[in-house]
């Protein structure tokens, strides 16, 4: 097994360690607060690091949508369980780009 491999596995392991531990302990894993219908709030303090993965520009969170804006191109990244899904393909178009828009000819 390749070095990167065993690292790996070794991390997942870690993982599912840890969360027999807190079960065995009579905590509470993340997943199975979801399952309760829980979901964790985003921390807005992490804003002062996020940004966006496309623009590099500074992001806006919007807590009626549970989403991140990015205002200059018109996106808006998830936040699941309270951890924001930064991929672009998962994004999705909140308004039209200004240079999408065709002007009006009378």
């Amino acid at each position: 097994m390749s070095h990167a491999l065993r690292t790996l596995a070794t991390g997942v392991f870690s993982v599912q360690r840890s969360v027999r531990a807190l079960k065995i302990r009579g905590q509470r894993s993340r997943s199975d607060a979801v399952k309760d219908g829980q979901s964790q709030t985003f921390d807005e303090s992490l804003l002062e690091f996020l940004v966006c993965p496309l623009s590099k520009k500074t992001l806006r969170y919007d807590e009626r949508s549970n989403e991140l804006i990015n205002e200059e191109f018109g996106i808006a990244y998830p936040i699941i369980d309270g951890i924001p899904n930064m991929i672009p393909q998962d994004a999705r178009m909140i308004h039209k780009s200004r240079a999408t828009e065709k002007p009006s000819q009378s």
